[in-house]
């Protein structure tokens, strides 16, 4: 068993519709912190929806409706009252492809301090440093944060990105499918940072990669057309699943 875990967010009876077609059906889940979650399941089966609900991306897709609860540090996110600035800073979200700002590397790192209003410049400096050396980037970067961050490579950029985040100091880091512009290697690389990260944020991935999901996970969720249909600890989804529709995917007989 994986030692005392507490709870950061806690997901009850979730509904997520777009238009008429319901993506989620009644999902009750418990994220842990300091732990990596994965989302495993076929295309479409509604593990990034999933993902955009633990911090209200979907409020921003026309037509999207959500019911149920997300409890995220004991209060309801989609409570009326919640201020979606502050809560996307502390459950910060990580896209598929790397998407830096065609700005410098250190404007790419610190803008999202200055859209809070947090400009002092020794301040700046220190969180751009603390960000680049959490993500290995500042020995390779410190020369060049004058540079146009779109000149960087694939896996530096999808690197930036989560130390572009990482400024803020969330809580909680999404990413969704982090590693599928990256070849092999830079994977590799990428998913070595998510099992450094883990010791300060708690991570949840969304990945088509079940042999990642295996590597980087402490806890596996199998989901299938808008159902969770599985839930637990990554050894004993992937080594004795309980529900047979579980078995398939991951032994290959079915997606």
């Amino acid at each position: 068993m994986i030692g005392t875990v507490k709870n950061i967010i806690e997901v009850k009876n979730l509904y997520v519709y777009y238009a008429k077609f319901q993506a989620l059906k009644g999902i009750n889940l418990n994220i842990q912190a300091n732990c990596i979650s994965a989302l495993i399941g076929p295309s479409g089966c509604g593990k990034s929806t999933f993902l955009r609900a633990l911090n209200r991306m979907n409020d921003l897709i026309e037509g999207a409706r959500t019911e149920g609860q997300v409890y995220f540090d004991g209060k309801n996110i989609y409570h009326p009252d919640t201020d979606l600035l502050t809560l996307r800073r502390r459950v910060g979200m990580v896209f598929q492809r790397p998407n830096p700002f065609p700005l410098s590397i250190e404007d790419n790192v610190t803008y999202g301090l200055k859209v809070h209003g947090l400009t002092a410049r020794n301040f700046l400096e220190e969180r751009l440093y603390r960000s680049l050396q959490a993500v290995n980037l500042w020995e390779e970067l410190k020369d060049r944060l004058d540079e146009n961050a779109l000149k960087l490579t694939g896996e530096q950029q999808q690197r930036l990105c989560i130390a572009r985040l990482l400024a803020l100091e969330p809580e909680v880091v999404l990413m969704d499918e982090p590693c599928s512009a990256l070849d092999p290697m830079a994977t590799g690389r990428i998913e070595d940072l998510m099992y450094e990260l883990k010791k300060d944020y708690t991570i949840v991935i969304v990945t088509h990669n079940m042999q990642q999901a295996a590597r980087v996970s402490d806890y596996t969720g199998y989901f299938l057309l808008g159902d969770l249909v599985e839930f637990g600890e990554t050894n004993q989804i992937f080594t004795s699943p309980q529900d047979k529709r579980t078995e398939d995917y991951i032994t290959g007989r079915f997606g």
